[in-house]
């Protein structure tokens, strides 16, 4: 294996740190050490995450460990049906004076110190609420108070329970673009793991459990740093960069790349998406992923491992096919890979 030969001990003491930081994370979450993966890879990609699963699966959990092992100023809301955008930014009230009073709302709350902003249960916000965010993941600065604040270590951690559907909005396709990542989260199938979770007791008090992980184990303030230089670093051939572009086109043109699907008919499968943004941002994931593998180049294994979560959601189908999405997406993709030879 060749290791990684850039300034070079800073990327591997930055890699060391990756792995303390998974480790820490999975403390305390139990049989899920390919979410903790993806949200480490998210992390030095400066992307943000959206978590999708049951009720009770660990997604809170989850996040919260992320954010004590992560560092820096954290903020966390809960969606509601009745939260406007403003929520976001300020909140007022009466004083013990009688006098009405305005203070920063959880965005604001930490100025430009914000390193962690967790949205729990995001698709129980309205659409207004989604379009802040959006312009904050986006841009990662905001205008309130007559100026301009700026986020420039913020990333966006936000889960929604796909159960429920009374009184809940979808995301629209303009803000699930802007994550990078969605992440699936089932109950773990090792027998001993679902034992820990129902009888040791430690994971009967989640706020005992992340307060007893190590706090800041990345200093949040470097990670930008560490991320370009990791994109700079790790290399792709040109048979990997024809394998991506080829992955991409049979992606969103499965008809003409011969892709079958049993009862899909191929040429009107897909309405959009996939854009040159989203395989940019594949690529970024790609790049994390062999830095984490001590690698200063791209292998095949590196685009299919995060494929899955980075482009899935950024795949628009017609309408009469978009009810079967969890299954017609994932099938699709697993045909893209058999379909296009990798280098």
């Amino acid at each position: 294996m060749n290791t990684i030969r850039h300034g070079d001990a800073m990327l591997t003491d930055w890699r060391d740190t990756a792995a303390r930081f998974q480790r820490e994370v999975g403390k305390a979450v139990v049989g899920q050490e390919r979410a903790v993966r993806l949200v480490t890879i998210a992390i030095f990609s400066r992307g943000h995450v959206l978590l999708e699963g049951d009720v009770g699966v660990g997604k809170t959990t989850l996040l919260r460990a992320v954010a004590r092992a992560l560092g820096g100023a954290y903020e966390r809301v809960e969606g509601t049906v009745d939260m406007m955008p403003s929520d976001l930014i300020y909140h007022t009230y009466l004083a013990d004076d009688g006098r009405p009073r305005v203070e920063p709302g959880p965005v604001l709350r930490k100025a430009e110190d914000l390193s962690v902003f967790f949205f729990n249960e995001i698709n129980r916000a309205r659409p207004q609420v989604h379009a802040l965010l959006l312009r904050l993941m986006a841009e990662r600065s905001l205008t309130a108070f007559n100026r301009e604040y700026r986020f420039p270590d913020l990333q966006v951690f936000a889960d929604r329970n796909r159960v429920e559907r009374e009184e809940t909005f979808e995301l629209p396709a303009a803000a699930r673009d802007r994550f990078l990542m969605e992440i699936g989260m089932e109950a773990p199938r090792d027998a001993q793991a679902r034992r820990d979770l129902v009888f040791d007791p430690r994971f009967h008090d989640t706020d005992a459990l992340v307060s007893g992980l190590k706090p800041g184990i990345i200093d949040h303030a470097a990670v930008s740093g560490i991320a370009n230089a990791i994109q700079h670093s790790i290399k792709a051939s040109p048979e990997i960069e024809a394998y991506v572009v080829a992955l991409w086109e049979a992606l969103v043109r499965p008809a003409e790349a011969g892709i079958r699907l049993p009862g899909i008919d191929m040429a009107a499968l897909i309405k959009g998406g996939a854009s040159p943004r989203g395989l940019a941002f594949l690529v970024r994931a790609a790049r994390v992923r062999a830095w984490l593998e001590g690698r200063e180049f791209l292998v095949p294994e590196d685009i299919r491992d995060v494929f899955p979560e980075v482009m899935a959601h950024r795949v628009f189908l017609e309408p009469v096919y978009e009810m079967r999405r969890e299954t017609i997406v994932p099938g699709l993709i697993r045909a893209v890979f058999e379909t296009v030879p990798a280098p």
